[in-house]
């Protein structure tokens, strides 16, 4: 099994992740105002709250 440091991973996709976030709020609380930083960063805590610096993940998904 493979491991991955999850903060490098979330900051190398930061700017994919808010694109995602602002999708999503879109699609579930229409017409919500929101700072997508501010949300982020929430995100970001809940992260780092549930997982691991480094996190085990199935060979198959890492690619060298």
């Amino acid at each position: 099994m493979a491991q991955v440091k999850i903060e490098d991973v979330v900051y190398k996709l930061d700017s994919e992740f808010k694109k995602a976030l602002e999708d999503t709020m879109e699609q579930f609380a229409p017409g919500v105002s929101f700072s997508r930083d501010v949300a982020f960063k929430f995100f970001l805590k809940r992260v780092y709250h549930h997982c691991s610096v480094w996190e085990t993940v199935p060979d198959n998904i890492v690619k060298l």
